[in-house]
């Protein structure tokens, strides 16, 4: 249900029944909400409230205060949670939910068929192809790991993104770990990471027993800041401690800005592990996100912007490094006629079903990222005149998928707003995520050491606090956004008048 039509299912308590019944039929929506001069809710009025008022023979000139009923509405306050908007729905057989502040006053109506359209944020989109593949791969019984799939999968995502070789794995965590390993991280070595990220990207760290230190972002690009980087390594120098190699995220989309960091990571002789798990179809300067790093993963995760439903590859142009990890991803099995295994192996391997649906996938990717950037404009144009709403940035140079939509609000009382707009949505079935907790805030990390992009600039906790994620999938439909955009504007806007106010 949109802000407007909500809006016009307020009713004045002082209104007749009968005048009440024709605009019941003209709203189409099964309710109207009574409220007195302050904006309290004091009852509903619903079909079956009019057949009674009808069979009972009452006058149509009685009010809706004096009309025979419920005495107290049915409703929840707005800090319920879906689950207990539920229970109340289940509960009395009802269909509509009005939601009332603190002092009684009505502020939100939920229906069963807002609850039953979810709207996600980012839900897999299956194209026409997959299912060729996957048919085949039935037909010739090739179902398990590995497979003529998997080969050409390799191959094809090799060439899209201009890379020399591909590893298809079962994760892009499994691929982030098999990476680390790769470039010899052992036990009581340090890693360096960005913090603003899922934590797929640092837990293989301590899967090697290694030790992470996180590095802030940047406000240009929301990754990695080069400020904070070179500061964690002339620390790392000073120690006599430099790290074994650098996981450089490439957030929501947008590549890193690797020209500043790369040479950062040259001139102390570490290797880069490129994250673009969230990036696969970004551009930084004409080359493709995840052509950067001496290895670098990608993640076929259920809500990337493609998917095997679960799946990841690890690239990279040392033929030598991608021919091990295939070793070790299939449980590091020697050759020999027999079962022969002289180190530890992982079952880390794609299966050729899935292969089959990353190859239509890959088909359609370009369209994908098209679409999503499509989404991100119509979300741009629509809250224009929002003066205190920040997109995630696409300095020059960049092409960003727009995997998730994203933005910050600025000044006060933002992080309050952000949880506001994240509960409103939740009892509408929209997804609405805050931006990534960075990981130097995570408690499985505290004792983690930590650079700030400045002193006293903590650039990844601030997006966090004041950063949203919008539903932003390629099969997002006109309608979906619109209702979307439709509840941002109504709590953006009342924040802005009240600001102005202010």
């Amino acid at each position: 249900m949109t802000p407007q039509v909500f809006e016009s299912l307020k009713v004045p308590i002082n209104l007749s029944w009968g005048e009440a019944a024709i605009l019941l039929n003209d709203t189409a929506q099964g309710v109207l909400l009574a409220v007195d001069s302050t904006g309290s809710l004091i009852r509903t009025f619903t079909d079956g409230d009019m057949r009674r008022a009808l069979l009972q023979s009452v006058p149509v000139t009685t009010l809706l205060a004096d009309l025979p009923g419920r005495d107290t509405p049915i409703y929840v306050r707005d800090t319920a949670t879906p689950s207990e908007i539920q229970a109340l729905i289940a509960q009395h057989g009802i269909s509509h939910v009005p939601v009332v502040d603190d002092s009684g006053r009505l502020v939100d109506l939920i229906t069963t068929r807002d609850l039953s359209q979810r709207i996600w944020l980012s839900s897999p989109h299956l194209g026409d192809e997959e299912s060729v593949f996957v048919e085949e791969a039935f037909r010739t019984n090739w179902i398990a790991p590995l497979g003529p799939h998997v080969d050409a999968f390799e191959r094809e995502l090799a060439t899209h993104v201009g890379v020399g070789h591909a590893a298809a794995l079962s994760s892009g965590t499994a691929a982030i770990h098999l990476g680390l390993l790769l470039l010899g991280v052992q036990p009581g070595d340090t890693v360096f990471c960005s913090s603003l990220t899922f934590v797929a990207s640092c837990n293989p760290i301590l899967y090697c027993n290694a030790l992470p230190v996180f590095i802030d972002s940047e406000p240009d690009t929301w990754n990695m800041s080069p400020r904070a980087l070179e500061r964690a390594f002339e620390a790392a120098r000073r120690e006599n401690r430099l790290p074994r190699c650098v996981i450089l995220v490439n957030l929501y989309g947008q590549s890193a800005d690797m020209e500043a960091l790369l040479p950062i990571c040259e001139r102390y002789n570490v290797p880069v592990l490129e994250d673009a798990a969230e990036s696969l179809g970004a551009r930084y300067k004409g080359r493709a996100s995840g052509s950067f790093g001496q290895l670098a993963v990608y993640s076929f995760n259920g809500n990337k912007i493609i998917t095997t439903s679960g799946g990841g590859m690890l690239v990279s142009d040392d033929a030598k490094l991608i021919a091990r990890a295939r070793k070790l991803s299939t449980q590091a099995r020697e050759v020999a006629p027999h079962y022969e295994h002289e180190e530890v192996g992982f079952n880390y391997r794609m299966s050729n079903v899935l292969a089959g649906i990353g190859r239509g996938q890959l088909r359609v990717l370009d369209e994908r990222v098209r679409q999503r950037r499509r989404v991100f404009e119509r979300y741009q144009q629509a809250l224009a005149d929002i003066p205190f709403l920040r997109w995630m940035p696409e300095p020059k140079g960049c092409l960003s998928t727009r995997w998730l939509t994203c933005f910050t609000l600025e000044g006060e009382g933002a992080t309050a707003q952000c949880r506001a707009l994240m509960r409103l949505m939740e009892r509408h079935s929209i997804e609405v995520r805050p931006v990534w907790k960075p990981m130097h805030l995570q408690p499985l990390f505290r004792n983690a050491p930590y650079f700030p992009h400045a002193d006293g600039v903590d650039v990844s906790r601030q997006l966090f606090e004041t950063g949203l994620c919008l539903p932003s999938g390629s099969n997002l439909s006109e309608a979906q956004q619109d209702r979307v955009i439709a509840h941002l504007r109504r709590v953006l806007t009342s924040s802005l008048d009240t600001r102005a106010l202010a």
